[in-house]
Protein backbone atom coordinates (compact mmCIF):
# COMPACT_ATOMS: atom_id res chain seq x y z
CA UNK A 1 0.00 0.00 0.00
CA UNK A 2 1.39 3.69 -0.96
CA UNK A 3 2.11 5.73 1.95
CA UNK A 4 -0.52 8.29 0.49
CA UNK A 5 -3.13 5.41 0.37
CA UNK A 6 -2.37 4.63 3.68
CA UNK A 7 -2.72 8.23 5.40
CA UNK A 8 -6.35 8.34 3.67
CA UNK A 9 -9.25 8.19 6.83
CA UNK A 10 -9.99 4.25 6.87
CA UNK A 11 -13.67 3.63 7.25
CA UNK A 12 -14.83 0.03 8.01
CA UNK A 13 -18.81 -0.03 7.41
CA UNK A 14 -20.26 -2.85 9.35
CA UNK A 15 -23.90 -4.27 7.59
CA UNK A 16 -25.84 -7.31 7.24
CA UNK A 17 -25.95 -7.50 3.52
CA UNK A 18 -25.11 -5.94 0.42
CA UNK A 19 -26.72 -5.24 -2.74
CA UNK A 20 -25.52 -8.43 -4.43
CA UNK A 21 -27.00 -10.73 -1.52
CA UNK A 22 -30.33 -12.18 -2.16
CA UNK A 23 -32.39 -10.40 -0.05
CA UNK A 24 -30.05 -7.25 -0.95
CA UNK A 25 -32.38 -3.86 -1.17
CA UNK A 26 -32.77 -0.24 -1.18
CA UNK A 27 -31.06 0.36 2.10
CA UNK A 28 -27.69 -1.58 0.99
CA UNK A 29 -27.53 0.10 -2.26
CA UNK A 30 -27.59 3.65 0.03
CA UNK A 31 -24.60 2.19 2.03
CA UNK A 32 -22.42 1.44 -1.69
CA UNK A 33 -23.05 4.71 -2.99
CA UNK A 34 -22.18 6.80 -0.28
CA UNK A 35 -19.35 4.33 0.19
CA UNK A 36 -17.72 5.09 -3.47
CA UNK A 37 -18.75 8.29 -2.41
CA UNK A 38 -16.79 8.56 0.32
CA UNK A 39 -13.63 7.10 -1.90
CA UNK A 40 -13.61 9.72 -4.66
CA UNK A 41 -13.38 12.42 -1.23
CA UNK A 42 -10.53 10.38 -0.01
CA UNK A 43 -11.22 7.79 2.32
CA UNK A 44 -10.38 4.01 1.95
CA UNK A 45 -14.04 1.63 2.56
CA UNK A 46 -14.22 -1.33 3.70
CA UNK A 47 -17.71 -3.19 3.60
CA UNK A 48 -18.17 -6.10 5.64
CA UNK A 49 -20.96 -8.17 5.10
CA UNK A 50 -22.33 -11.63 5.06
CA UNK A 51 -21.31 -14.35 3.11
CA UNK A 52 -23.12 -15.41 -0.06
CA UNK A 53 -23.27 -17.44 -2.93
CA UNK A 54 -23.44 -14.44 -5.80
CA UNK A 55 -20.01 -12.98 -4.75
CA UNK A 56 -16.41 -13.76 -3.52
CA UNK A 57 -15.51 -13.57 -0.45
CA UNK A 58 -12.89 -11.00 -1.37
CA UNK A 59 -13.39 -8.15 -3.74
CA UNK A 60 -13.03 -4.19 -4.53
CA UNK A 61 -15.42 -2.72 -6.31
CA UNK A 62 -15.54 0.85 -7.44
CA UNK A 63 -12.67 1.61 -4.97
CA UNK A 64 -14.77 -0.34 -2.37
CA UNK A 65 -13.08 -3.25 -0.58
CA UNK A 66 -15.42 -5.73 0.50
CA UNK A 67 -15.14 -8.55 2.96
CA UNK A 68 -17.94 -10.90 3.12
CA UNK A 69 -17.82 -13.36 6.32
CA UNK A 70 -20.44 -15.66 8.13
CA UNK A 71 -24.24 -16.30 7.88
CA UNK A 72 -27.30 -14.58 9.36
CA UNK A 73 -26.06 -14.76 12.80
CA UNK A 74 -22.67 -15.28 12.73
CA UNK A 75 -22.17 -12.06 10.30
CA UNK A 76 -21.93 -10.29 13.69
CA UNK A 77 -19.66 -11.81 15.73
CA UNK A 78 -17.38 -11.77 12.09
CA UNK A 79 -17.63 -7.77 12.08
CA UNK A 80 -16.47 -7.73 15.62
CA UNK A 81 -13.53 -9.67 14.50
CA UNK A 82 -13.03 -7.17 11.75
CA UNK A 83 -12.95 -3.93 13.86
CA UNK A 84 -10.42 -5.46 16.02
CA UNK A 85 -8.29 -6.85 13.00
CA UNK A 86 -8.71 -4.09 10.22
CA UNK A 87 -8.41 -1.28 13.09
CA UNK A 88 -10.15 1.57 11.19
CA UNK A 89 -10.45 5.43 12.05
CA UNK A 90 -14.43 5.13 11.97
CA UNK A 91 -16.58 2.30 12.27
CA UNK A 92 -19.91 3.04 10.20
CA UNK A 93 -22.28 0.42 12.19
CA UNK A 94 -25.79 0.06 10.04
CA UNK A 95 -28.18 -0.94 12.14
CA UNK A 96 -31.14 -3.07 10.25
CA UNK A 97 -33.42 -3.40 13.87
CA UNK A 98 -29.89 -5.26 15.66
CA UNK A 99 -26.84 -3.22 16.25
CA UNK A 100 -23.40 -5.26 15.17
CA UNK A 101 -21.82 -3.94 18.94
CA UNK A 102 -18.93 -2.65 17.45
CA UNK A 103 -19.18 -0.34 20.21
CA UNK A 104 -18.02 -2.90 22.47
CA UNK A 105 -14.98 -3.57 20.72
CA UNK A 106 -14.04 -0.30 19.00
CA UNK A 107 -11.12 1.37 19.43
CA UNK A 108 -12.00 4.50 17.47
CA UNK A 109 -15.35 6.79 16.80
CA UNK A 110 -18.44 4.55 15.83
CA UNK A 111 -21.25 6.40 13.53
CA UNK A 112 -24.54 4.91 13.65
CA UNK A 113 -26.73 4.33 10.51
CA UNK A 114 -30.28 3.66 11.25
CA UNK A 115 -32.40 3.57 8.02
CA UNK A 116 -35.73 3.22 9.78
CA UNK A 117 -37.07 2.28 13.39
CA UNK A 118 -37.77 -1.56 13.16
CA UNK A 119 -40.92 -1.55 15.65
CA UNK A 120 -43.78 -3.28 13.26
CA UNK A 121 -41.32 -5.91 11.73
CA UNK A 122 -40.33 -7.43 14.68
CA UNK A 123 -43.65 -9.11 15.16
CA UNK A 124 -44.52 -9.66 11.49
CA UNK A 125 -41.15 -11.33 10.64
CA UNK A 126 -40.18 -13.26 13.94
CA UNK A 127 -43.79 -13.69 15.64
CA UNK A 128 -44.77 -12.21 18.99
CA UNK A 129 -42.28 -13.80 21.43
CA UNK A 130 -38.78 -13.14 19.36
CA UNK A 131 -40.52 -10.23 18.19
CA UNK A 132 -40.52 -8.78 21.65
CA UNK A 133 -37.22 -9.62 21.96
CA UNK A 134 -35.72 -7.70 18.71
CA UNK A 135 -37.61 -5.00 20.01
CA UNK A 136 -36.01 -4.85 22.93
CA UNK A 137 -32.80 -5.11 21.65
CA UNK A 138 -33.20 -2.05 19.29
CA UNK A 139 -35.51 -0.15 21.29
CA UNK A 140 -33.53 0.17 24.89
CA UNK A 141 -30.20 -2.34 24.61
CA UNK A 142 -28.89 -0.13 20.84
CA UNK A 143 -29.30 3.35 22.27
CA UNK A 144 -27.77 2.50 25.83
CA UNK A 145 -24.95 1.10 23.87
CA UNK A 146 -24.18 3.85 21.09
CA UNK A 147 -25.02 6.65 23.79
CA UNK A 148 -23.12 9.43 22.98
CA UNK A 149 -22.65 8.35 18.98
CA UNK A 150 -23.48 10.17 16.04
CA UNK A 151 -26.30 8.38 14.38
CA UNK A 152 -27.49 9.08 10.46
CA UNK A 153 -30.33 8.37 9.19
CA UNK A 154 -32.50 8.58 5.66
CA UNK A 155 -35.60 10.55 6.69
CA UNK A 156 -36.69 13.35 9.39
CA UNK A 157 -39.46 10.82 10.51
CA UNK A 158 -37.20 8.27 11.12
CA UNK A 159 -34.80 11.18 13.17
CA UNK A 160 -38.32 12.19 15.05
CA UNK A 161 -38.84 8.22 16.24
CA UNK A 162 -34.99 7.68 17.67
CA UNK A 163 -35.54 10.36 19.47
CA UNK A 164 -38.65 8.73 20.95
CA UNK A 165 -36.41 5.93 21.84
CA UNK A 166 -33.85 8.26 23.50
CA UNK A 167 -31.31 9.07 20.47
CA UNK A 168 -30.96 13.61 21.35
CA UNK A 169 -32.16 14.80 17.88
CA UNK A 170 -28.70 17.06 17.87
CA UNK A 171 -26.91 13.81 17.87
CA UNK A 172 -28.95 12.83 14.39
CA UNK A 173 -28.11 13.98 10.81
CA UNK A 174 -30.31 13.30 8.10
CA UNK A 175 -28.27 12.43 4.57
CA UNK A 176 -30.86 12.01 1.89
CA UNK A 177 -31.51 9.13 -0.35
CA UNK A 178 -29.74 9.68 -3.97
CA UNK A 179 -30.92 8.31 -7.65
CA UNK A 180 -29.17 6.33 -9.41
CA UNK A 181 -29.99 8.01 -13.54
CA UNK A 182 -32.70 6.03 -15.16
CA UNK A 183 -31.65 4.43 -18.21
CA UNK A 184 -33.68 5.00 -21.55
CA UNK A 185 -36.63 2.85 -22.07
CA UNK A 186 -37.72 1.86 -24.82
CA UNK A 187 -41.78 1.45 -23.29
CA UNK A 188 -44.91 3.50 -23.70
CA UNK A 189 -47.59 4.03 -20.85
CA UNK A 190 -49.68 1.03 -21.11
CA UNK A 191 -53.07 1.27 -22.84
CA UNK A 192 -54.96 -0.45 -19.67
CA UNK A 193 -54.47 0.10 -16.10
CA UNK A 194 -51.52 -0.91 -14.76
CA UNK A 195 -50.42 -1.21 -11.64
CA UNK A 196 -46.81 -2.00 -10.26
CA UNK A 197 -45.24 -2.98 -6.88
CA UNK A 198 -41.17 -3.07 -7.11
CA UNK A 199 -39.10 -4.38 -3.61
CA UNK A 200 -38.23 -7.69 -2.01
CA UNK A 201 -41.12 -10.07 -1.27
CA UNK A 202 -41.04 -10.24 2.74
CA UNK A 203 -43.92 -10.22 4.89
CA UNK A 204 -43.44 -6.15 6.41
CA UNK A 205 -43.64 -5.19 1.98
CA UNK A 206 -47.36 -6.52 2.14
CA UNK A 207 -47.27 -6.83 -1.46
CA UNK A 208 -50.55 -8.80 -0.42
CA UNK A 209 -52.29 -5.07 -0.25
CA UNK A 210 -51.58 -4.47 -3.77
CA UNK A 211 -53.20 -7.87 -4.82
CA UNK A 212 -56.11 -6.89 -2.68
CA UNK A 213 -56.63 -3.31 -4.29
CA UNK A 214 -56.59 -5.46 -7.66
CA UNK A 215 -59.60 -7.97 -6.41
CA UNK A 216 -61.38 -4.94 -5.14
CA UNK A 217 -61.19 -3.11 -7.91
CA UNK A 218 -61.41 -5.76 -10.31
CA UNK A 219 -65.54 -5.37 -11.14
CA UNK A 220 -65.07 -1.44 -12.05
CA UNK A 221 -62.04 -1.67 -13.61
CA UNK A 222 -62.57 -5.23 -16.08
CA UNK A 223 -58.55 -4.65 -17.71
CA UNK A 224 -56.79 -3.55 -14.42
CA UNK A 225 -53.58 -5.14 -14.26
CA UNK A 226 -51.05 -5.67 -11.06
CA UNK A 227 -46.69 -6.15 -12.05
CA UNK A 228 -44.61 -7.29 -9.06
CA UNK A 229 -40.87 -6.88 -9.27
CA UNK A 230 -38.54 -8.46 -6.63
CA UNK A 231 -38.00 -11.29 -5.33
CA UNK A 232 -37.13 -12.96 -1.30
CA UNK A 233 -38.63 -15.70 0.75
CA UNK A 234 -42.04 -14.71 1.29
CA UNK A 235 -42.70 -15.45 -2.59
CA UNK A 236 -44.71 -18.54 -2.05
CA UNK A 237 -47.05 -16.99 0.31
CA UNK A 238 -47.91 -13.97 -1.80
CA UNK A 239 -48.32 -16.46 -4.76
CA UNK A 240 -50.84 -18.36 -2.91
CA UNK A 241 -52.68 -15.21 -2.26
CA UNK A 242 -52.79 -14.44 -5.99
CA UNK A 243 -54.22 -17.76 -6.43
CA UNK A 244 -56.88 -17.89 -3.59
CA UNK A 245 -58.14 -14.92 -5.01
CA UNK A 246 -58.38 -16.03 -8.76
CA UNK A 247 -56.18 -13.22 -9.59
CA UNK A 248 -53.60 -15.12 -12.00
CA UNK A 249 -54.42 -13.64 -15.12
CA UNK A 250 -54.29 -10.02 -13.67
CA UNK A 251 -51.24 -10.03 -11.46
CA UNK A 252 -47.84 -11.10 -13.08
CA UNK A 253 -45.08 -12.45 -10.35
CA UNK A 254 -41.98 -11.48 -12.11
CA UNK A 255 -39.34 -12.15 -9.78
CA UNK A 256 -36.12 -10.98 -10.09
CA UNK A 257 -35.52 -8.60 -12.96
CA UNK A 258 -32.47 -6.87 -14.06
CA UNK A 259 -32.46 -3.05 -14.05
CA UNK A 260 -32.92 -2.48 -17.87
CA UNK A 261 -36.23 -4.56 -17.27
CA UNK A 262 -37.46 -2.85 -14.08
CA UNK A 263 -37.16 0.29 -15.77
CA UNK A 264 -39.28 -0.45 -18.80
CA UNK A 265 -41.69 -2.06 -16.40
CA UNK A 266 -41.79 1.34 -14.38
CA UNK A 267 -42.13 3.34 -17.64
CA UNK A 268 -45.50 1.44 -18.74
CA UNK A 269 -47.21 1.52 -15.36
CA UNK A 270 -49.94 4.16 -14.45
CA UNK A 271 -49.37 3.53 -11.04
CA UNK A 272 -46.79 2.28 -8.15
CA UNK A 273 -48.41 1.06 -5.21
CA UNK A 274 -45.26 0.82 -1.72
CA UNK A 275 -47.76 -0.98 0.92
CA UNK A 276 -45.13 -1.37 3.43
CA UNK A 277 -45.19 -1.11 6.80
CA UNK A 278 -42.20 0.79 6.82
CA UNK A 279 -39.81 2.23 4.74
CA UNK A 280 -36.72 4.67 5.75
CA UNK A 281 -37.14 6.43 2.44
CA UNK A 282 -38.46 4.44 -0.56
CA UNK A 283 -35.81 4.37 -3.15
CA UNK A 284 -38.80 2.48 -5.60
CA UNK A 285 -41.36 5.71 -5.22
CA UNK A 286 -38.67 7.85 -6.61
CA UNK A 287 -37.72 5.93 -9.03
CA UNK A 288 -40.91 5.49 -10.42
CA UNK A 289 -41.36 9.00 -10.20
CA UNK A 290 -38.27 9.80 -12.53
CA UNK A 291 -40.43 7.65 -15.42
CA UNK A 292 -43.33 10.39 -14.31
CA UNK A 293 -45.62 7.15 -12.51
CA UNK A 294 -46.92 8.71 -9.14
CA UNK A 295 -46.92 6.04 -6.07
CA UNK A 296 -49.55 5.37 -3.63
CA UNK A 297 -48.33 4.48 0.34
CA UNK A 298 -49.62 4.48 3.56
CA UNK A 299 -48.52 7.72 5.59
CA UNK A 300 -47.29 5.75 8.90
CA UNK A 301 -44.76 3.96 6.83
CA UNK A 302 -42.46 5.98 7.70
CA UNK A 303 -39.88 8.11 5.75
CA UNK A 304 -42.63 7.50 2.27
CA UNK A 305 -44.23 10.29 3.51
CA UNK A 306 -41.33 12.09 2.80
CA UNK A 307 -40.21 10.36 -0.34
CA UNK A 308 -43.97 11.19 -1.22
CA UNK A 309 -45.27 14.47 -1.58
CA UNK A 310 -48.59 14.04 -0.49
CA UNK A 311 -50.87 15.68 -3.17
CA UNK A 312 -48.51 17.19 -5.02
CA UNK A 313 -45.82 13.71 -6.11
CA UNK A 314 -48.43 11.28 -5.04
CA UNK A 315 -50.56 9.86 -1.89
CA UNK A 316 -50.65 8.96 1.36
CA UNK A 317 -53.19 6.53 2.36
CA UNK A 318 -54.63 6.01 6.05
CA UNK A 319 -55.51 2.46 5.90
CA UNK A 320 -56.16 -0.44 3.31
CA UNK A 321 -59.99 0.70 2.34
CA UNK A 322 -58.36 4.32 2.09
CA UNK A 323 -55.38 2.84 -0.05
CA UNK A 324 -58.02 0.96 -2.51
CA UNK A 325 -59.81 4.62 -2.76
CA UNK A 326 -56.20 6.58 -3.70
CA UNK A 327 -55.69 4.13 -6.75
CA UNK A 328 -59.30 4.18 -7.90
CA UNK A 329 -58.94 7.80 -8.07
CA UNK A 330 -55.87 7.44 -9.47
CA UNK A 331 -57.14 5.17 -12.39
CA UNK A 332 -60.24 7.46 -12.79
CA UNK A 333 -58.58 11.02 -12.96
CA UNK A 334 -56.06 11.25 -16.10
CA UNK A 335 -55.33 14.56 -15.32
CA UNK A 336 -54.54 14.16 -11.52
CA UNK A 337 -52.54 11.48 -12.68
CA UNK A 338 -50.31 13.40 -15.07
CA UNK A 339 -49.68 16.21 -13.10
CA UNK A 340 -48.99 14.60 -9.98
CA UNK A 341 -45.79 12.27 -11.65
CA UNK A 342 -44.54 15.64 -13.99
CA UNK A 343 -44.42 17.12 -10.21
CA UNK A 344 -42.70 13.58 -9.33
CA UNK A 345 -40.46 13.68 -12.35
CA UNK A 346 -39.20 17.20 -11.20
CA UNK A 347 -38.20 16.43 -7.60
CA UNK A 348 -36.76 13.27 -8.48
CA UNK A 349 -34.10 14.72 -10.86
CA UNK A 350 -32.66 16.93 -7.70
CA UNK A 351 -31.63 13.89 -5.97
CA UNK A 352 -27.90 12.58 -6.42
CA UNK A 353 -26.17 10.13 -4.33
CA UNK A 354 -22.82 12.86 -4.51
CA UNK A 355 -24.95 15.37 -2.76
CA UNK A 356 -25.60 11.88 -0.19
CA UNK A 357 -22.01 11.60 -0.13
CA UNK A 358 -21.04 14.83 0.61
CA UNK A 359 -23.66 14.89 3.42
CA UNK A 360 -22.19 12.12 4.83
CA UNK A 361 -18.82 12.81 4.41
CA UNK A 362 -19.28 16.17 6.06
CA UNK A 363 -20.25 13.74 9.39
CA UNK A 364 -16.93 11.53 8.92
CA UNK A 365 -14.96 14.30 9.30
CA UNK A 366 -16.44 15.91 12.39
CA UNK A 367 -16.35 12.87 14.02
CA UNK A 368 -12.60 11.78 13.12
CA UNK A 369 -11.91 15.20 13.87
CA UNK A 370 -9.93 16.18 10.03
CA UNK A 371 -10.83 18.12 7.20
CA UNK A 372 -12.91 16.79 4.21
CA UNK A 373 -10.85 15.27 1.70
Amino acid sequence: MSRERANRPSVLLVNWRDTRHPEGGGSERFNERVAEGLVRRGYRVTVQCAAHDNAPADEWVDGVRFRRRGGRWTVYLRAMAAVLRLRPDVVVDVQAGLPFFSRLVARCPVVTLVHHVHREQWRAVLGPVLGRVGWWVESRVAPLLYRGCRYVTVSEQTRRELAGLGVATARTTVVRNGLDAPPPVRAQRDPDPTLVVVGRLVPHKRVEHAVDVVARLSGRWPKLRLEVVGHGWWLPQVAEHVRRLDLADRVTLHGFVDEQDKHEILARSWVHLCPSVKEGWGIAIVEAAAHGVPSVAYHAAGGVAESIVDGQTGLLAADRDDLVRQVDRLLAAEDLRTSLGEAGRARAATFAWEHSADAFARVLSEVVGQRRF
